[in-house]
């Protein structure tokens, strides 16, 4: 008969050992980081704007770089357009090398009625890592 008890026993130890084990939670996750990159893009007429790509890291440091204008002084400059869109590509694509992901972006366009055709294309990228 006491041999009969030890199959059962050894089944409600293993398994209970085994649900134990099995449910146990894991180590939290480490929480995302978030980057954001701004590109503010000048329309003002005759170059007078400044262009910039602002990136501001998941420790609240910042750093600045240079874009081209939108106009020159004799109008559109479509050679600036393709350098600031080749920089931009390029920044982006590093960043999702370095582990970045793109979680949203949003577009934005100031331009008072007071300017005369001035204002600025701003762009902002959420990364997470």
């Amino acid at each position: 008969m006491r041999k009969s008890l030890y199959l059962p026993m050894a089944a409600v130890v293993v398994s209970s050992f085994v649900g134990l084990t099995a449910f146990r939670s894991a180590a939290p996750a480490e929480a995302p980081k978030y980057m954001q990159v701004t590109t503010v893009e000048s329309i003002i007429p005759g170059g007078l704007g400044r262009s910039k790509v602002i990136t501001t890291q998941a420790d609240g440091t910042q750093t600045q770089e240079d874009l081209e204008n939108f106009y020159s002084l004799v109008g559109i400059n479509f050679g600036n357009i393709q350098k600031n869109e080749q920089f931009i590509v390029a920044r982006l694509n590093q960043l999702e090398a370095d582990g970045w992901h793109l979680q949203s972006s949003t577009v934005g366009v100031q331009s008072p009625a007071d300017t005369k055709g001035g204002g600025i294309y701003m762009t902002r990228y959420l990364f997470k890592k």
